[in-house]
């Protein structure tokens, strides 16, 4: 790489030493590097990384503060995407992790940048055509349930997480969480908790989980094919219907009132329904989803929770100060709606 400086860098990039790790680890780059921070995402911070050559890459790391326990760990992230890839799912090749925060300010890592698209809103999904919608609607279920099918010891991943007491264990995690932020104002939080974590039916699927699995958490092809699956950041081993559950409480369809996103994509008509969704998953994957009232509840409860801490950082500046603030506003309401639908979902477990 040569020694010119690199180009100026926001906020969570440290340029100049950035650039001399790039040297080091990424050897076809050429400098001056050039940073920008993806406007999206509400979680760790995501920059494109690009050189005087014009080539690209992707560099993830930690919120710059208010990094809450046992989250935003770019080691565990960096370690699922280096094992998945090497099988042929769909994940960016991992470049190389930098575990020294004196670097960056915070450990950091880089991976490729796949060329593609990202649904983010509805703007997004009205471009492609009904046909494209259909298929990213099973190709989103075919990529799930691929990554369920595999064995987490033959790929290297056998020591990534407790297997058993999944979702007990994350009942307990989120309220801790949410508590350590500001519960106050929000007794639903408590009571749907108290009556999820009396009724945990036993853990019959466990595997790998990837923790956020959604559809602007991959980068789509212009045929609707899944051509990278993204943010591994909670990814660990478990209960594999936690995936389920969070993919369909991310899922809204034409015409709903309550919906988890903003301008959500998939309330544009030509995506499948949520009962075509789960139908597909059972057809490929050969589970049952008897007890899937449970994990719909589950999944609303977790997402409000994971929500109220996303709130609370973006009002302390934690994703830095250029961060994209829309939709801040309307989370409230949001996690109002998201408490709601557990309650109804919880009511059906016996």
């Amino acid at each position: 790489m040569s020694t010119v400086a690199a180009a100026a860098a926001p906020e969570g990039i440290e340029a100049e030493a950035v650039t001399a790790w790039f040297a080091r680890h990424v050897h076809d780059a050429r400098s001056p590097l050039s940073f920008s921070l993806i406007e999206a995402g509400h979680s760790n911070m995501t920059f494109v990384v690009t050189d005087s050559a014009e080539q690209r890459w992707v560099l993830r790391r930690p919120p710059l503060h208010t990094v809450l326990a046992t989250a935003h760990d770019m080691g565990r992230e960096h370690r699922a995407i280096a094992a998945l890839h090497p099988e042929g799912f769909p994940v960016p090749r991992p470049l190389g992790l930098c575990a020294d925060p004196a670097v960056n300010g915070a450990p950091f890592y880089v991976m490729e940048h796949v060329e593609g698209s990202v649904i983010r809103d509805a703007d997004d999904a009205v471009a492609l055509s009904r046909r494209t919608r259909r298929a990213l609607s099973g190709s989103l279920v075919d990529t799930l349930a691929r990554l369920h099918s595999f064995d987490a010891d033959a790929v290297g991943l056998g020591d990534h997480g407790r297997r058993d007491g999944y979702v007990a264990r994350q009942l307990r995690r989120w309220l801790r969480q949410v508590n350590d932020t500001d519960a106050e104002g929000r007794p639903q939080i408590r009571a749907v908790h108290d009556r999820l974590a009396a009724r945990v039916p036993p853990q019959t699927s466990t595997g790998i989980v990837h923790g956020d699995y959604r559809l602007d958490n991959c980068i789509v092809g212009r045929d609707g094919t899944v051509r990278a699956v993204l943010d591994w950041e909670l990814c660990t081993l478990g209960d594999v219907m936690a995936d389920v559950a969070m993919l369909l409480t991310y899922w809204s369809e034409p015409g709903e009132e309550c919906q988890a996103l903003d301008n959500a994509p998939t309330a544009v008509e030509g995506f499948c329904s949520r009962a075509e969704l789960l139908e597909a998953y059972a057809a490929a994957s050969g589970r049952s989803l008897e007890r899937i009232d449970f994990y719909l509840a589950w999944g609303a409860w977790r997402l409000a929770c994971i929500l109220v801490g996303v709130q609370a950082r973006y009002l302390a500046s934690a994703m830095g100060h250029k961060a994209p603030r829309e939709g801040i506003e309307t989370f409230g309401d949001r996690i109002d709606g998201l408490l709601a639908r557990a309650a109804h979902h919880a009511s059906r477990v016996a």
